[in-house]
């Protein structure tokens, strides 16, 4: 089908192509008679994903010589919408309410330009065809009359509330937090319909809360009987059996570095200094492949969940735990078996020789970035004497960490300093401190080593030109560059080749403001002008990391992409590459690329959101006291005020009473009418905390007297 598929794409997209019916296609393809049922298939495939379109008249073109744009839909709290397409390099498409025509938040749609051009300022579209649906569950709040019912949904990006007939209530009555089935999609102006199908508990229920975000972002708790069944068959200890072929390092000093209650260690590091004053620096990941097979039911589960996700309260694992906290993990002064990336590295951070192999390891301890933090930073003397025979070690990586460090920064690696996190809970859950997680050596060491390690890997497979999955990040739409610069000039700075900007010129402009008041402003504009990163079966680069190559290679345990690379270079290792495999993983990685991007996404969704309601109930207790907090975000509604504790509430235009406030939408500021006071993203205030809003997980704050 690939072959078929790249053929019709390049075919299409000639200058002279206008659009053909199928027959005309087949001949101008030289399609055999034996072909055309692949033919056929291929096709609606295409149509289907929405690479290509069939018009009424039953003729194929690609979308974008239709004034056409493929994309996913992104809903809002008021109905309109914005198709973000799939060419990364077209524009977002506003989509009024009235043109949604039954399309939903973050289903994947075909839009008709109405207003401007394609991929302009101010175009606006109109939903003509609906490839794929999103939201055929939805978790929300039960609202009961006798007859019938509603369905508020928790994500206000589904604006419609979903109509529930009274012999599909389920048992649930009003208050309740459920999860609904549609039945019936939206039409017009009538409401989408659905059956009640799981109870989650009342909304105002211990713990209901959180469960609602897991199930709203269809992160499964529970793994299916027969992955279950087949996780229980895989021994608890290494078999002599697997060890044979591997290379055997179970008598060199590596470890773990994690934090202090991760229980699913993905990567051990060793390293040493050679004679010619080079670092050889190992990187050995687990080796999950050689327990996870292909389109086995672990693996199909695994594919489906993409990604382990991290709440404040519980860790939704990829994997079942006795694999992820079991066989698979590094877990000190066992035999693990591993794929292993051995590096030697110059003083100025080049690597100038690596080797990639299978390995069976036998980590020598396993160390916390608390303890190694003590060592370094803190020059702790009983940790130190704990640890005696590594202390050297960890000196060694430290140095050879300030070497990579300095050789990115050098190269335009983008660093932003911003604060994460850290949330304490009782033993009911409730928040009881919430403060920045303070990023030490030790996590810069293991940052350091880890890209290296992603990108040597990523190199290795690019030059031999197989198929892959890579981590990418592609260049920021020029038009944002060029409102940054122009924002950036109000301060006296300017941004070097706007035109084909670098990272470095990011880099060094950051340089530049850092300990300034204007610190806050920029940072926070230029990291909303830089795209998201995503997987891809193309090596695009890495835009934030100015990395050519790049891939993510040490996280297999809970990333589905790491895990499927490992097999490419295990296959490869042990020369099983054929074309016909290679045919098979060029058909079936763009597919896996696209699913590992959209959970990602949604884990990171629910662990923001998890983190924002905790932190709205950790504030529950404080309203009407005061505290100093510094402008996060300035907006024509008001102003979000992060407090020292990273806690962000708003200041709404409407509860600033002292002057008539309005938002200068290019520099980001409120302006005062009378007293022509200003308030900019940085600057301090005293707030007082106003309300807290549970169901939207929001913070309300008024500036102090």
């Amino acid at each position: 089908m690939m072959k078929l598929f790249d053929k019709i794409l390049e075919y299409m997209r000639e200058e002279a192509y206008n659009p053909m019916l199928f027959n005309e296609l087949a001949e101008a393809l030289d399609i055999d008679e034996e072909d055309m049922a692949e033919l056929e298939e291929t096709l609606n495939y295409m149509e289907s994903e929405g690479y290509i379109i069939k018009t009424r008249k039953k003729r194929y073109g690609l979308p974008e010589r239709m004034n056409l744009a493929v994309g996913r839909l992104q809903g809002s709290k008021k109905g309109f919408g914005f198709l973000i397409p799939d060419n990364p390099n077209i524009r977002d498409l506003y989509i009024p309410v009235e043109n949604l025509n039954g399309a939903m938040h973050n289903d994947r749609v075909v839009a008709r330009i109405t207003k401007g051009n394609l991929g302009t300022i101010k175009s606006e579209g109109e939903i003509i065809r609906i490839l794929k649906r999103a939201n055929e569950y939805v978790v929300g709040t039960f609202e009961s009359n006798k007859k019938f019912g509603f369905v508020i949904p928790d994500d206000v990006r589904i604006y419609q509330d979903i109509f529930i007939s009274q012999e599909d209530f389920g048992g649930a009555k009003d208050g309740h937090k459920v999860v609904v089935h549609i039945t019936r999609w939206p039409e017009g102006r009538r409401n989408p319909e659905g059956r009640i199908v799981e109870i989650l508990g009342h909304k105002d229920d211990v713990g209901t809360d959180i469960l609602s975000i897991i199930r709203g972002h269809n992160l499964p708790e529970e793994f299916p009987a027969e992955v279950e069944a087949q996780a229980n068959k895989i021994p608890d200890v290494v078999q002599t059996e697997a060890i044979k072929n591997r290379r055997d390092l179970r008598d060199k000093v590596i470890v773990t570095i994690d934090g202090e209650d991760a229980k699913d260690l993905d990567d051990a590091v060793s390293l040493e200094v050679l004679t010619n004053g080079n670092y050889y620096l190992g990187v050995h990941i687990a080796d999950v492949s050689q327990y996870v097979f292909e389109n086995s039911p672990l693996d199909k589960e695994a594919l489906k969940r993409g990604t382990s996700v991290y709440l404040v309260d519980r860790v939704i694992p990829m994997l079942p735990r006795k694999l992820s906290n079991g066989i698979c993990s590094l877990n000190p002064k066992v035999d693990r078996l591993t794929l292993s990336c051995d590096m030697e590295i110059d003083g100025k951070g080049n690597v100038v020789n690596y080797d990639i192999y299978e390995s069976v390891i036998r980590t020598t301890e396993r160390m916390t970035y608390k303890d190694v933090n003590r060592i370094l930073e803190d020059d702790d003397e009983k940790v130190k004497e704990r640890y005696k025979d590594l202390v050297e070690l960890f000196k060694n990586m430290e140095k050879l960490m300030n070497i990579l460090r300095k050789k990115r920064r050098l190269r335009g690696s983008i660093d932003f300093d911003f604060q994460e996190t850290k949330i304490t809970l009782d033993e009911k859950g409730k928040p009881i401190d919430i403060r920045p997680y303070e990023r030490g050596v030790s996590e810069r060491i293991i940052e350091e080593f880890m890209i290296v390690c992603n990108e040597t890997i990523a190199e290795h497979m690019y030059w031999k030109e197989l198929p892959f999955v890579y981590r990418v990040h592609e260049d920021p739409d020029p038009e944002k560059i060029l409102s940054l610069n122009q924002l950036v000039h109000n301060f006296g700075y300017s941004i070097k080749g706007v035109d084909e900007i670098h990272p470095k010129a990011l880099q060094q402009l950051l340089d530049k403001i850092t300990g300034k008041r204007e610190e806050r402003l920029i940072s926070t504009i230029m990291l909303r002008s830089l795209r998201k990163a995503r997987y891809d079966g193309a090596s695009l680069g890495h835009f934030g990391l100015a990395s050519k190559y790049y891939c993510h290679f040490t996280s297999p345990i809970r990333r589905y992409p790491d895990l499927m690379i490992h097999r490419i270079i295990k296959e490869d290792l042990h020369g099983k590459l054929t074309p016909n495999r290679i045919k098979v993983l060029k058909e079936i990685i763009p597919s896996i690329a696209e699913q590992s991007s959209i959970r990602e996404r949604a884990a990171d969704e629910a662990e923001r959101e998890v983190e924002d309601l905790k932190k709205a109930e950790y504030m529950l207790d404080k309203v009407g006291e005061e505290f100093d907090g510094i402008i996060s975000g300035v907006t024509s509604f008001g102003m979000f005020v992060e407090l020292e504790n990273t806690i962000e509430g708003l200041v709404h235009v409407s509860n600033m009473e002292d002057d008539f406030y309005t938002f200068d939408e290019v520099n980001h500021v409120m302006i005062g009418e009378r007293k022509r006071k200003i308030y900019r993203i940085g600057d301090t205030v005293r707030i007082k905390v106003l309300s807290v809003d549970m169901a939207n997980r929001s913070i309300d704050f008024v500036l102090a007297e």
